[in-house]
C-alpha cells in the first residue's frame, strides 16, 4: 500500500466508511477483478493500521474501524491449561498440508543447548525440506523468537507464507505478532505429539551433527547457521527423487502459473 497510491486511497476510502478490512479485501476482488496490483489482505490492513503506523494509512483511521479498538481482538482461544492464548490447534490446520503437494507450509521448534539456556530456531518447509536457522545469540524467549520469525518469514516470497505448525513452547507466546506482520497462519500440535511436526524433528536430529546437545548453542555465528542451513539444502533426499531441497523449491517456484505454483514478486 507504501508503493500503490491508488490501492491506498481506495482501503482509505472504504475505512472512512465503516467497512472493515475483511469487507474492503474481498470488494477489491468484486470491483478490480483483473487487475492483481488492486489486491491486499485484511491482515495486511490492519497491521498498516496497528504495526505499521508509519503513514501508510492515515492514524485516525483507526477510529473508522468499527470495533473503536487501537489494538486487534483475535477470535482464537486459550485452551484449558495453555500458557498461551489465542492458539489455533493443528485440528483445524488446512487439508492441504497434510499431503505436501502444496508448497508454503512450515514446521518449527528450537534445538536448545546445555541446561536449556541457550537454543537455535528452526523452521523446515514441509513440500521440499528446505531449512531456515533463527539466530538467538542471547535470549530465545517470545520477543526474540518473534523479531527472528519476522524477519526470515518476510525474506520468503509470498506463495510461501501459508502456514507454520509449532509446538506449544511459550517462545511462541508472540504468535498473533509474527501473522499479523507477516500474514502466516500459525497452529499448534497437540501437547507431547512430536509426531505432528515430523519433517522438523528430523530435521533437527540431523542439525545435531553440527549443534550437539549438551554444548552452548549461543556462541555460533549467523554465518554459520547459514553454512550449516546450505549444506541440509544442498543435500540429495531420496523422497525429492536424489533433488536437493534447494532444487525442489526453485523448480516448484518457478513453475509457471498453470502449473501448481505461481511465482510471486
Amino acid at each position: 500500500m507504501a508503493r500503490n497510491q491508488r490501492l491506498r486511497e481506495y482501503v482509505q476510502t472504504g475505512l472512512g466508511a465503516e467497512h472493515s478490512p475483511e469487507q474492503i479485501s474481498l470488494r477489491l476482488r468484486r470491483d478490480f477483478p483483473d487487475d492483481l496490483e488492486m489486491r491486499v489482505s485484511h491482515e495486511t490492513i490492519y497491521h498498516a493500521l496497528y504495526i505499521e503506523g508509519r503513514g501508510e494509512l492515515k492514524r485516525e483511521l483507526v477510529t473508522a474501524l468499527r470495533t473503536g479498538r487501537a489494538v486487534r481482538r483475535s477470535r482464537g482461544r486459550q485452551l484449558p491449561g495453555s500458557r498461551m492464548a489465542d492458539m489455533v490447534m493443528i485440528a483445524e490446520r488446512p487439508a492441504e498440508v497434510e499431503d505436501r503437494a502444496v508448497p508454503g507450509h512450515w514446521e518449527g521448534d528450537l534445538i536448545t543447548g546445555a541446561g536449556n539456556a541457550s537454543a537455535i530456531g528452526t523452521l523446515v518447509e514441509r513440500s521440499t525440506g528446505f531449512v531456515m536457522l533463527l539466530h538467538l545469540p542471547d535470549r530465545h524467549g517470545a520477543i526474540e523468537v518473534r523479531d527472528q520469525m519476522i524477519a526470515a518469514i518476510q525474506k520468503m516470497p509470498a506463495v510461501l507464507r501459508k502456514t507454520v505448525t509449532w509446538d506449544q513452547g511459550i517462545e511462541m507466546a508472540k504468535h498473533r505478532d509474527i501473522s499479523i506482520a507477516t500474514g502466516i497462519d500459525i497452529y499448534f500440535c497437540d501437547p507431547h505429539s512430536p509426531w505432528q511436526r515430523g519433517s522438523n524433528e528430523n530435521t533437527n536430529g540431523l542439525l545435531r551433527q553440527y549443534f550437539p546437545k549438551s554444548t552452548d548453542l549461543s556462541g555460533y555465528h549467523p554465518d554459520y547457521l547459514q553454512f550449516v542451513a546450505d549444506k541440509l539444502n544442498d543435500r540429495p533426499r531420496k523422497r525429492l527423487d536424489a533433488a536437493t531441497p534447494r532444487e525442489a523449491l526453485t523448480e516448484l517456484l518457478s513453475e509457471p502459473p498453470q502449473g501448481r505454483v505461481a511465482t510471486t514478486t
